[in-house]
């Protein structure tokens, strides 16, 4: 695994199964990988409520359920589904590549 200039290269996609998320570790950025509907969406992993792991909640479709408080996130764009959760998760853009799920580098904030 690379990472080029803005790009980083997360995991081969076959490590993702269609429906399912997992937990990918990259430098300091602790991620959740979904694989839906053929398309990979890539979020932080922590869940913005609390002590939460995305990757360790429920997938239905492209909402994930943390498993700590419930609360639901659009894996899309972030936003929150369903409560206990105010503040939206991060996104990050996926960027086609045909072997791995790449994402474009977080810009500084």
């Amino acid at each position: 695994m690379s990472q080029t200039d803005n790009l980083i290269e997360l995991c081969p996609k076959d490590e993702v199964p269609e429906g399912e998320v997992i937990r990918v570790d990259k430098g300091d950025l602790e991620l959740a990988v979904y694989h839906v509907e053929d398309r990979f969406y890539v979020t932080d992993n922590a869940c913005t409520h609390g002590p939460g792991e995305l990757s360790e909640g429920y997938l239905e479709g492209h909402v994930i359920e943390c498993d700590f408080h419930a609360g639901q996130f659009d894996i899309r764009n972030g936003e929150v589904v369903a409560p206990p959760c105010i503040l939206a998760v991060k996104t990050y853009k996926v960027v086609p590549h045909d072997t791995a799920v790449v994402i474009e580098a977080p810009k500084d904030e």
